[in-house]
């Protein structure tokens, strides 16, 4: 096939000065907005053929009968793979780095409405998506269970959530409940949500004999191809994973899921190159959702505001043959000092996909249900949420009793309630009014951990015919849209003290060192920790090979093909064993809400946060902002409908789907605490791709409360909510 690979790698030379910290552009910025940056759906392949999957139509139960003949008759055909005919696999196994349960097409077992049941390969899009119509199936099937509340009783807990225990326990709660001067308890849910990236999942399998070419929308270049590899029982070396962008993930592809095995046992099959490029409707299902949620919380009081029992239960939901834990209270554990405080996550098991991890999963929906009840007791108590929070800060980690690695959470609250004008907050609720507006004010905390892992780089100083000094770095990441050439750029341009102009920057391909998952917001502590060590090490071994008063370009062009290469690997130490890390930050929300109709809107949202140091000042505002937004969306629009009987999701679109668009967003004010810490990492770098959507559904929930006096425990937050018979202020 044609070498695509030097056409990407081109495009991610630095073309401006920058260092650490500043604004600087996006070096892939004008690829991407003049289309020339190529996707993996849009990378070619000589005699491509086009796959499309059929999905079943009930929740569980057994094929009887697939009937392929009038889909055969499609002109353009090329094969239709179903369980009668599929390839034989190796057995699979729960685990890295295979870990989800895929449907391949090994049985005629019918696991969830939507799973893939058939895949239909021609030569055209438009004949195997016409073909795939006309596959029809016959099932033995019962009815499903797809109401989480209808199997409460069967709930049990996981084996752990994100390598922590599900349960957890400090002091006595019920001691502390009894102590309380004052008290609430409530039970908050949300709903199941869905990805919905501007990308949809999409695969190329290339294969050359025993070895195959994955082009794939991917979080995780390097455990797409393990997985791959492990799923069709290759070696590792057989299979190279390329993706030189991703346009958007938040999660669902974080991990592989069927289409990409498919993708390649199809392409394996035929000895030809498959694309497989799913529908929006195809991205409910097959593909995870954040899990729905019911929370349970119990706070108590002393009158002062001193917390003395803290208790969250988590229920949330997993498939019938895989688990998958939201664990909403972790952050319930390190928030907020208090002397007693329990937690607990359990699961249902429902004939639904699995989910999957979702932009924060667990923090997201439980700062949602946490600052919530903080905010119902500052009401009980008569006191300020702000100064309920100030009395409550946490010093050093309440469950673990180690100190934080750093922590700006006063300093956020300062700014961000300086900004947004908290001090001339009415805490009356409906007390504020403009024309038939109901004004509310509400806060929250925002917090997210910070994660590392093992990450490799390789950087090579080469000198060109014409005597110039060019570095080129390279680590198996990628890119979800977040900024990683630019940051990476300057990491290297900084630790080699030359400038952005001089380095290039390469990620997306396997064959690269590898790097973690772009998941957990630790792309820039991992791939960034390694690409400054590599980097260094470069700079360090340039100057010991240099003789008397050289420069660079002599030192080069004394050494094998006039160039010097570094690989290093790096990896967290102990720090995590005597340290707790966290991002922190406060939001402040400002709601409308129309007396008679119900309507909300957003008109602002101040918020402040400390998260490690600020590499470009530019992405990151970009990086905080989108999760503000999504934090709107999960507040008051998003929610994934099932179909009771049936299993099927009802609203699998975008017109259906609600997301917020521009009309629905308001003044967003974002600042940041630049940390200088020099525990969490080499470059301190804490994260930032998650920690925006934390606190902000709590915060506009809040501020809702204060314009109308209805406490709304359900997301999301609707109209007839507002305006039902709990209705507060006229």
């Amino acid at each position: 096939m044609p070498n695509h690979e030097q056409d990407q790698i081109d495009i991610v030379r630095g073309v401006a000065q920058g260092s650490i910290g500043a604004p600087m552009d996006r070096v892939d910025g004008r690829l991407k907005v003049t289309g020339a940056a190529k996707y993996s759906a849009e990378m070619p392949a000589d005699r491509m053929a086009y796959a499309v999957i059929v999905q079943s139509t009930v929740a569980n139960g057994t094929i009887t009968r697939l009937d392929t003949a009038a889909a055969r008759s499609v002109p353009g055909v090329i094969e239709i793979l179903t369980h009668e005919n599929a390839p034989k696999l190796p057995p699979q196994k729960a685990g890295p780095p295979a870990s989800r349960i895929l449907a391949l097409l090994q049985d005629n077992v019918v696991r969830y409405n939507g799973q893939p049941i058939a895949l239909v390969v021609a030569d055209t899009f438009e004949h195997a998506t016409d073909a795939a119509h006309r596959v029809t199936a016959t099932y033995a099937s019962t009815k499903p269970v797809t109401v989480m509340k209808s199997v409460a009783g069967t709930a049990y807990p996981p084996a752990g959530g994100f390598g922590r225990k599900p349960d957890s326990k400090k002091g006595d709660v019920d001691a502390g409940l009894r102590q309380a001067a004052v008290k609430v308890e409530h039970t908050y849910t949300t709903p199941i949500e869905n990805h919905n990236p501007m990308e949809p999942h999409a695969t190329i399998a290339v294969p050359d004999g025993d070895k195959l070419t994955v082009y794939d929308a991917t979080q995780y270049v390097v455990g797409d191809r393990d997985t791959i590899a492990k799923t069709l029982g290759l070696p590792p070396e057989n299979v190279r994973l390329i993706c030189y962008f991703t346009g958007g993930g938040f999660g669902c592809k974080g991990t592989v899921w069927s289409h990409v095995p498919l993708a390649a046992m199809a392409a394996r099959a035929l000895q030809r190159p498959v694309k497989l490029v799913l529908t929006r409707r195809q991205m409910y299902g097959p593909v995870g959702a954040r899990p729905q949620t019911e929370q349970q919380i119990a706070l108590g009081a002393l009158k002062d505001g001193t917390l003395t029992a803290v208790r969250h239960d988590v229920l949330s939901h997993t498939s019938r043959f895989e688990d998958f834990s939201e664990p909403s209270a972790m952050v319930t554990r390190m928030l907020y000092e208090s002397p007693n405080i329990e937690t607990k996550h359990r699961l249902v098991k429902l004939d639904l996909g699995t989910p999957t991890y979702q932009r924060a999963p667990g923090e997201a929906t439980g700062t949602f249900a946490l600052e919530s009840a903080m905010d119902e007791l500052a009401v009980a108590l008569h006191m300020d949420p702000l100064a309920l929070r100030l009395k409550n800060y946490a010093e050093k980690d309440p469950d673990s009793g180690h100190p934080f690695s750093s922590k700006s959470l006063r300093e956020c609250y300062r700014i961000a309630s300086e900004r947004f004008g908290w001090s001339k907050r009415n805490m009356t609720p409906g007390a504020m009014r403009e024309g038939n507006a109901l004004i509310g004010h509400g806060m929250a905390t925002a917090t997210y951990p910070t994660n590392r892992s093992k990450a490799s780089a390789i950087a090579t100083a080469t000198l060109d015919a014409n005597n110039m000094v060019h570095v080129l770095v390279q680590s198996a990441s990628q890119d979800i849209g977040t900024g990683t050439y630019t940051v990476m750029t300057q990491i290297a341009a900084d630790a080699l003290g030359l400038p952005t102009s001089d380095v290039r920057f390469e990620l997306g391909d396997s064959r690269m060192p590898p790097s973690p998952v772009s998941g957990g917001s630790m792309t820039a502590a991992s791939t960034g920790s390694a690409v400054h060590a590599a980097c260094t090490e470069l700079r360090s071994r340039a100057m010991a090979l240099r003789q008397p008063n050289e420069t660079l370009v002599n030192t080069l062009s004394r050494q094998p093909g006039r160039q010097l290469s570094v690989t290093v690997d790096s990896a967290p130490g102990s720090e995590r064993q005597n340290y707790s890390m966290h991002s922190f930050g406060a939001v402040f929300a400002e709601v409308r809400v129309d007396r008679d109709l119900g309507e909300i809107r957003v008109p602002r949202i101040v918020s402040a946060y400390g998260a490690g140091r600020i590499l470009n000042a530019k992405t990151a505002r970009s990086q905080f902002i989108g999760g503000v937004v999504w934090g709107v969306g999960m507040a008051l629009e998003e929610e994934t409908l099932v179909d009771r009987k049936s299993g099927r999701y009802v609203n699998s679109d975008l017109a259906e789907y609600h997301v917020p668009v521009n009309a629905d967003i308001g003044t967003l004010d974002v600042s940041f605490v630049d940390e200088v810490d020099t525990i969490v990492n080499p470059i301190g770098v804490k994260g930032i791709g998650e920690i925006g959507i934390t606190g902000v559904a709590a915060a506009i929930a809040n501020a809702v409360y204060n314009a109308t006096g209805v406490r709304v425990r359900d997301l999301p937050i609707t109209l007839d909510k507002v305006m039902g018979p709990s209705r507060g202020v006229a």
